[in-house]
């Protein structure tokens, strides 16, 4: 597949299963996300892979972190919460390493740095055949979940990407234009 044509398609799971991309494949994938551009070469991006049983135990340290939150949310919901790990058989949580004291590039770039290296991620997964999915939620925001996962307070969370097999068929949906998205500026146009 090339490039153009894993841009295009790219799109979001729905449900995966195994296998997850393992060996050479997730090598690929890593190396393209580590290929994000990166303003001062910060290289702000970490990636934490989770699988296997670890999946359980975040799965739990999501749950604990929403009733720290909220003592009385309904067990529904926190037991969904407990799932979400399931939902696939490897998460990589993109994290961005963020340098708030640095002089030269500010942290909403650093931020941005890791959200492109997570795009990198999830376009490299569907040119190798595997699918994937980005989510976030109150998780992603926790400083409980942050330091469960070793980050630091300051650093940010871009999102838990999961990966795996679909087991079916995708269903087709509208994809937006470019025209839906893309305008022309001019100076004419802005009156100057």
């Amino acid at each position: 597949m090339d490039a153009i044509d894993a841009l295009i398609s790219r799109r979001s799971a729905i449900r995966l299963v195994d296998p997850a991309p393992s060996g050479q494949a997730l090598e690929q994938i890593l190396t393209a996300a580590a290929r994000a551009p990166d303003h001062g070469k910060l290289r702000p991006w970490r990636f934490i892979l989770i699988r296997g049983d670890d999946r359980k135990r975040l799965g739990a340290v999501f749950a604990d972190a929403m009733l720290e939150q909220d003592p009385d949310a309904p067990e529904p919901l926190v037991e969904k919460r407990r799932q979400a790990p399931l939902r696939a058989p490897l998460i990589v949580t993109v994290a961005a390493k963020v340098d708030h004291t640095h002089p030269k590039i500010p942290a909403i770039e650093q931020i941005v740095a890791a959200g492109c290296a997570a795009q990198n991620i999830m376009v490299a997964a569907g040119a190798l055949g595997f699918g994937c999915m980005w989510k976030t939620g109150a998780p992603a925001y926790d400083p409980a979940v942050k330091q469960a996962l070793g980050l630091a307070e300051t650093d940010e969370i871009v999102g838990f990407l999961y990966l795996g097999t679909e087991p079916t068929e995708p269903p087709q949906v509208r994809r937006p234009e470019a025209a839906e998205f893309a305008t022309e500026w001019t100076a004419q146009a802005a009156g100057s």
